[in-house]
Formats: C-alpha cells, sequence, structure tokens
C-alpha cells in the first residue's frame, strides 16, 4: 500500500474532493478491492486510471503541505545522513533538499507533532518546510542507512542468540529491499556465499561463516515442507514471508553440491500483479496485436525464450486484461507463480501424476474459457493444447524456442498435424529481458559511425542513417547502486499468424521460410525492436548486445545468407 498512514475511506474522498478520480471509478475500485483482497490504490494503479505520484499530490493537498517526489528526485546519501539514523527512522523524516539557509523536510506523516517540534532544533537558524512523500519512497531512502549485510550478520553471530532466524529474515529484507528476484546461497569450503540476482545479474551481497549454515539451510527446509535428512537429493518447495503487512512468496530449490547444500530462492513478486502490457515494454501497436488475438473465441497464443525472459509474466498480464466474472479461466503451471483472484490454478504435481498432458486433460472437462498452459515441454502436452484451442478454447502458453520463427518448426516436429496448427495459431512472439537505464543518472551521448567499424559492431552501422546516432547511458549513482541501470524492461519479436502464414506452415516450412514471410509482412528482430528502446533512451546498446545481438538472417532461396 502506498500511503500505509492513509486509510481507505480518507483517500477515497481525497481523490475524489480533488476530481484525480471519478466516482464510477472508485465504484469499481472498491468492488475490485473486495473481491480481491487488494487496497483501493492496487484497482486504480492497475486500470491506469491514476499514477503513483498523483495519488502522492493528491495526499499532499489534503495535508496542506508540498508533494516531494522521492522516486525521481532522491537525496544523496550525504544529504540522507545528515539527520541521525535513530531520529529518521522513528520520526520516518527524510532531507528532502538543503539549500543552505532553507531545508525541506518530507515526511509519510507531516503533521505528527512531535516531529514539528524537533526538525527545528536539527536545523537551527534555517527556514525549514514541511513536505508529504508517499511511504514506500520513504523506505526506499531510510533503506540509506541500512549497513552492508556482512556487517549485519556479523553483529548477529556476536549476540549469539537465534542465529539462523536472524541471519535469514536479514538476507530476505535485503533481498526486497534491493527488488531482487532470485536468492544463493552457496557453500563453499569455510563460507557460503550470499548472492543476489538483481535486474537479472547476479551480485555478491554477503558471506556466513559455514557453522551456521546447517540451521539456516534446515529452517529453510522445515519452513519449506522438506525433508530436513536428506541431504544428497534434489528437493524443491515454497514458503511465505510476511512482515509488517507485506506478503511474499518464495519457490525453493536445493540442490546438492561437492561443498554442500546450495539454496536458489525465487521471489514471486506480488507487484507483478500491477503491470500492465505498457509497463512491460510493448508498443501501443504490440499491444493491439495481443489485445486482438486475446480477445477472440478461440485459438492459440504461444510466447517463446528462455528460463528467466520474462514470458510467464507476460501472459499473466494478457490474462488480467480478459480476466473478468462472465470469464472462466484455469491454469495448470508448474510451478504456479503468481496467485491471481478470479483464477483457477493448478499446480503440477509429480508425486500425484498430476502431469502437464493429465492436467490439461482435466482442464477442458472443466467448462473454461481460457486455458494458460505453463509450458509445452512434450508431444502429448502439445497436441491436447492444439487441440483443446481448436474445440473452442483460447489458450496461452510458453515455450523454449530462442525466437519466434524457430518455435514453429520445433512444434511441428513434436508431431502437430500442420493443417492443426495453422488452424489455432494465432499470434508467437519471442522476448528477451534488458536492463533499463536509471532515470536518476540517465545522460545522453553521441557514437560516431567510426565507433562501430569494429567487427562486434560492425552489423550496427547498417541501422544508422547518418555520420553519428545518439544514445543514453547511466551515470551511475546511489540510487541505481552504482550500475546505471535500474529496473528491466523486454524486448519482443512478433510474427503474426496470417492468411499467407497459415498457407506456408501448411508446407512444413523451415525457420528462414517463415522468417522469410513474417519479415516481409513487417516483422522486426529482437534486436531490431531492442535498438529502437536503445535510441528512446531505455536502455543502452552494451546492455542490448549482452542480451540479443544482431544475427545474420538466413533467407530460404538463399541458403548461404547475406
Amino acid at each position: 500500500m502506498l500511503g500505509s498512514l492513509m486509510p481507505q475511506e480518507k483517500l477515497k474522498d481525497i481523490l475524489l474532493r480533488g476530481k484525480y478520480v471519478s466516482p464510477d471509478d472508485i465504484r469499481k475500485a472498491e468492488e475490485f478491492a473486495i473481491k480481491n483482497l487488494v487496497s483501493l490504490e492496487e484497482y486504480l494503479l492497475t486500470e491506469e486510471l491514476i499514477t503513483k505520484d498523483l495519488i502522492g499530490q493528491a495526499i499532499a493537498e489534503s495535508l496542506d503541505v508540498a508533494y516531494a517526489n522521492l522516486n525521481s528526485n532522491q537525496p544523496s546519501h550525504e544529504q540522507v545522513v545528515k539527520i541521525p539514523e535513530d531520529i529518521a527512522k522513528q520520526n520516518r523524516i527524510v532531507l528532502f533538499r538543503d539549500d543552505g539557509n532553507k531545508i525541506t523536510i518530507t515526511s509519510d506523516n507531516p503533521n505528527e507533532q512531535n516531529m514539528l517540534a524537533l526538525v527545528p532544533k536539527l536545523f537551527q537558524g534555517k527556514k525549514i518546510s514541511i513536505a508529504y512523500s508517499l511511504s514506500e519512497d520513504i523506505d526506499t531512502v531510510l533503506a540509506q542507512y541500512q549497513k552492508p549485510l556482512e556487517t549485519r550478520f556479523s553483529k548477529i553471530i556476536e549476540k549469539k542468540g537465534r542465529v539462523a532466524p536472524e541471519l535469514l529474515e536479514e538476507i530476505f529484507n535485503d533481498a526486497l529491499l534491493h527488488r531482487a528476484s532470485d536468492i544463493h546461497l552457496e557453500p563453499r569450503y569455510k563460507e557460503v556465499f550470499v548472492r543476489f540476482r538483481v535486474d537479472g545479474v547476479l551480485h555478491e551481497a554477503g558471506r556466513i561463516p559455514k557453522e551456521y549454515y546447517e540451521n539456516i539451510l534446515n529452517r529453510i527446509k522445515v519452513r519449506g515442507g522438506m525433508r530436513i535428512d536428506e541431504h544428497f537429493a534434489t528437493q524443491d518447495g515454497s514458503l511465505r514471508y510476511e512482515k509488517e503487512g507485506t506478503v511474499v512468496d518464495f519457490r525453493i530449490s536445493i540442490a546438492p553440491t561437492v561443498e554442500g547444500e546450495k539454496v536458489a530462492l525465487r521471489i514471486l513478486s506480488a507487484y507483478v500483479q500491477r503491470y500492465t502490457l505498457g509497463d512491460l515494454g510493448l508498443s501501443s501497436v504490440e499491444q493491439e496485436l495481443l489485445r486482438d488475438a486475446a480477445e477472440k473465441p478461440f485459438g492459440m497464443i504461444l510466447v517463446a525464450g528462455p528460463t528467466g525472459s520474462g514470458k510467464t509474466t507476460t501472459l499473466y498480464t494478457l490474462l488480467k486484461v480478459v480476466n473478468g466474472p462472465d470469464v472462466n479461466i484455469t491454469t495448470i503451471e508448474d510451478p504456479v507463480e503468481y496467485r491471481t483472484a478470479g483464477i483457477n490454478q493448478i499446480q503440477v504435481n509429480a508425486a500425484t501424476d498430476l502431469t502437464f498432458a493429465k492436467g490439461l486433460r482435466s482442464i477442458v472437462r472443466q467448462d473454461p474459457d481460457i486455458i494458460l498452459v505453463g509450458e509445452i515441454r512434450d508431444n502429448e502436452t502439445a497436441e491436447i493444447a492444439v487441440n483443446a484451442a481448436l474445440t473452442g478454447h483460447l489458450l496461452f502458453s510458453t515455450f523454449h524456442a530462442n525466437d519466434a520463427a524457430t518455435a514453429i518448426p520445433r512444434l511441428l516436429d513434436m508431431g502437430i498435424e500442420p493443417f492443426l496448427l495453422a488452424s489455432t495459431l494465432e499470434v508467437i512472439f519471442a522476448q528477451r529481458l534488458v536492463r533499463k537505464i536509471c532515470d536518476q543518472c540517465r545522460h545522453s551521448i553521441i557514437k560516431s559511425t567510426v565507433d562501430f567499424n569494429v567487427p562486434r559492431l560492425r552489423q550496427i552501422l547498417k541501422y544508422v542513417a547518418g555520420n553519428s546516432i545518439t544514445m543514453y547511458e547511466g551515470g551511475k549513482c546511489e540510487a541505481c547502486a552504482y550500475t546505471g541501470y535500474s529496473g528491466r524492461t523486454a524486448i519482443f519479436e512478433f510474427i503474426r499468424i496470417t492468411e499467407q502464414m497459415k498457407s506456408l506452415i501448411l508446407r512444413s516450412p523451415s525457420s528462414a521460410e517463415i522468417w522469410d514471410l513474417a519479415r516481409a509482412e513487417g516483422s522486426k528482430t529482437l534486436f531490431e525492436n531492442g535498438l529502437e528502446k536503445v535510441k528512446t533512451g531505455l536502455t543502452t546498446l552494451d546492455e542490448l548486445l549482452r542480451v540479443a545481438p544482431p544475427v545474420l538472417q538466413v533467407r530460404a532461396n538463399n541458403p548461404s545468407g547475406p
């Protein structure tokens, strides 16, 4: 919840009084909030009826103070620590601006009397103004007081209290603070490395003496419903972590290594529920293409890409578009990553022989309108999925393939009849995730075409008009932990199944033949789609080349290629 100190009824009155939203919007938001057990602003943000900053502005106006946007104007560490840590955290205050004789303090409770009496004593002789900031933004800035994870590990161990629970809680809290997608606990000879995957890249977060690892490992196993006496086999489980009203689900995988049992925890973040198609990085044309396909009564929508490329997130965001009280949506997944209200979700279970294929057969008898199959892994699942799409169901699924064109021949190789695939497939697309340039320190740079005249970059020359190109990069500031990047967006490669494409599929084409036709009909490669995001300042050329370098497309009528 954005304004954790703001009651829902009061927020509703503020938004209506300021005409930020209409009464009808509020009515729908209240109905959705009650049905789905979420906050009022969750619906408003999801439906793009208001932005986070407008909510902050509205609350600030109601409190008769200015709004301090900490999200886009985060103060430096040197500025933040001018207020002692204990005072800042206890009163939830941040030094937003220091203009010499004038100080601006921001808080999520700017009219709190103790705070108002305390601040003048901190900055004697200076003119002080008080502003309002959203609670989650205050929390982000207050995190700058946080000591390194390894320092906190040492203090916990020195106290000799409940070491394992406290160490694990520090790890979880830091991972959530840094918006990590995965936590890795990797045993070595004398230490256990703790690493976080942030924006797709692994970073070392700290190290734990190995003698404490067994207790941590056992605690994870117990909470994850796994056997603590098993040390030489892989195990999978899940756990739920709750703190101060925040609920986060973790998917656990444990694997034995020569140094001990390695743990990988995937963080199934609730904030994904807020995503819109635009948030994913889809252009308006691409959004319209997906919406049109998703509004058809039957057919198949496939997304291809490697593990960790955001396929499931994209499909769930699309499901949210079509979800409603008049639609029966059922999924079968391994695992169920995002628990979503209004959707029937089935977990694959090897112990009970509930496979994708068997689960999908059962789902078809459950009178669904829309089916999501977590992944098409084998011939049997592929065949049932295609038949389901053919018999009046709209089916979404993911598929492991390097690009969109390759997925079609691979499905045909699985034994799907060409005429069935041509009749059911509506759109197939591939995607990858690239890191976004930090908004706080982004700046433009001009690259000359001379810089591209090296083997690694020579293929880019054909995309550059003139002698130079303007691009962007991050300056590596505190807001992005000196990486130059903050957050991720997706790049896409779409193939629409037109009448011409259907005719081609009937001939069991190669991926080169499929791409030739798709190209002629306007499709762009992952690299070309990403290059547009480079030009608009969303990501860098280096990041794009890391994730999706340009490839020479082999033409069907010229096997040697250009």
